[in-house]
């Protein structure tokens, strides 16, 4: 029996294949215009591997989890990334999900979720922020922070993505170097991901899950804002799609 585990991001959708109690097969691809679109392109690729309904069970979740007909059941990605961090690092562990709508921070104890805290109401603080910013200096998210590694000294007060959209586009206007202006965007991101992980709590070592899991300089800007290292897996952008397989084989 397969247990799939489908996580439609605003961005980027990811899947997990467990057989039986083994991870077999993940895999992500782009979101695009349509989270329906995708779902059956996910269905797809999964009957080409041979999976179908008769010898499957599947959980979807994530921003796009209603546009997945197919799915046995869909389940919250705070519910999700939960699980599927727990099984990737420690059943005791605080999560930071960076996605491209929202910010979460969960709490995981011994296996299960037992706080969170989201960041839904503004798109700063989040991937989206990043994704806009770094359009507003003619590059993708990594070259941003390969950049940001090389600068300092400034800092971007707007609290709204409109607004310090046109104050990085004032800094440019004003000469400032690339590499101090591609700093001040990840410090803004980073600095607020850290005030939502002081609203929620301590303790647990903190684990980075999502698209940006794998960003180095996330991963260290993060781990120097919270006083803590901040760590994660290479498997850390498929959380929620493992831990949404993890409870399909629950079903």
């Amino acid at each position: 029996m397969f247990y799939i585990g489908i996580d439609i991001g605003s961005t980027a959708a990811k899947v997990a294949i467990f057989k039986e109690d083994k991870l077999e097969k993940y895999f992500v691809m782009p979101t695009g215009w349509s989270s329906i679109e995708t779902a059956n392109t996910i269905k797809e690729k999964l009957e080409l591997l041979g999976i179908n309904k008769e010898n499957s069970k599947s959980i979807a979740t994530g921003y796009g989890r209603v546009s997945v007909p197919y799915a046995d059941k869909t389940i919250t990605e705070i519910t999700c990334h939960g699980k599927g961090a727990a099984y990737l690092l420690s059943s005791n562990c605080t999560v930071i999900d960076i996605g491209g709508q929202d910010t979460k921070v969960i709490t995981v104890e011994d296996g299960m979720i037992t706080n969170f805290i989201m960041n839904d109401k503004c798109s700063a603080g989040t991937g989206r922020f990043l994704e806009i910013m770094a359009n507003a200096l003619g590059m993708d998210i990594d070259s941003l922070c390969d950049l940001a590694a090389q600068g300092s000294g400034i800092t971007i007060s707007s609290m709204c993505t409109v607004f310090a959209e046109s104050e990085v586009i004032s800094l440019i206007g004003r000469g400032e170097k690339k590499e101090d202006i591609a700093y001040a965007i990840v410090d803004s991101i980073v600095s607020k991901v850290s005030s939502l992980c002081g609203k929620h709590s301590e303790g647990f070592n903190y684990f980075l899950t999502g698209g940006l899991s794998g960003n180095a300089y996330i991963l260290s800007s993060l781990s120097e804002k919270l006083g803590k290292e901040v760590s994660t897996n290479e498997l850390g952008r498929y959380a929620g799609a493992i831990g949404a397989g993890l409870m399909a084989s629950k079903l």
